[in-house]
């Protein structure tokens, strides 16, 4: 191999290195992870996320091997999410958070029992989360179910029924409206949000938000 080939090909290999370097240092480190310098505001983590989802541009944070092995010794959420358990509308996507991040609580319909209850409680008392959300959703069947058993025009039957049952006291407080189901969902989102401290005194101090997810924009917003 001549000096002239070996010094043209060292030359494009200086080249092609130099050209990686500079693309390194032109990426902003917060592609990487923008929620990283974000504030302690849990709630406003949260938005940032959503905006995020929203716009086709999440940047799936802290899912890497490293950090994945880093929370084996333990977790520390900072926002516990209840929500329903439709597969539309799995917390950590529609918040663009990682893993560790959320202590999620699913329910068809944000329904109460004892085991949501608990749940809910152990995410606050024992992992300090301080922000409890809970976030209903467009077009929910579950609420659409109650809202059907309470105008008669279909029956609910098996255990569905005891799901229609537990939230036909949201629909039957929800004054009649053109949009009935979407402000039923919201009704029942705020209902649960104001069970929650009295169905348990460990969730007195805690932040309970209800939310509503939409499935068409994929915003969420808080009510």
């Amino acid at each position: 191999m001549d000096s002239a080939n070996l010094s043209r090909r060292s030359l494009l290999a200086l080249g092609g290195a130099g050209v990686l370097a500079c693309a390194a240092a032109s990426t902003p480190m917060a592609a990487a992870d923008p929620t990283a310098a974000m504030s302690g505001d849990p709630w406003a983590r949260l938005v940032a996320g959503n905006a995020r989802f929203a716009a086709g541009l999440p940047a799936h944070p802290r899912q890497d091997p490293a950090y994945r092995r880093s929370l084996v010794a333990g977790q520390q959420p900072f926002a516990c999410v209840l929500g329903c358990a439709d597969s539309r509308v799995p917390a950590e996507l529609l918040f663009d958070q990682g893993l560790g991040d959320l202590f999620t609580v699913r329910a068809v319909g944000e329904v109460l029992d004892d085991a949501v209850v608990g749940s809910i409680e152990y995410a606050v008392e024992h992992l300090g989360v301080r922000l409890v959300v809970v976030i209903g959703h467009s077009g929910c069947g579950a609420v659409k179910a109650a809202v059907e058993l309470v105008h008669g025009t279909s029956e609910v039957t098996g255990s569905v029924s005891t799901v229609a049952r537990a939230i036909e006291a949201t629909v039957r407080a929800t004054p009649e409206q053109p949009d009935f189901l979407a402000a039923c969902v919201r009704n029942q989102a705020s209902r649960v949000a104001e069970e929650l401290p009295r169905r348990s005194s460990l969730l007195h101090d805690a932040d309970i938000v209800p939310a509503v997810y939409d499935l068409a924009s994929g915003l969420v917003r808080r009510h």
